[in-house]
């Protein structure tokens, strides 16, 4: 609370993180569903 600048710079790196590891979750899971569409 005594650097609310840091704390700014580190939600917004933490942010960009976020949305990263969403985009990687979201591939993960088309990839398993298209793989039981196709083993299944």
């Amino acid at each position: 609370m005594e650097q609310p600048k840091g704390d700014y710079s580190f939600w917004t790196r933490y942010k960009h993180f976020a949305t990263t590891e969403i985009l990687l979750y979201l591939i993960m899971i088309v990839g398993i569903t298209l793989g039981i569409i196709i083993w299944g």
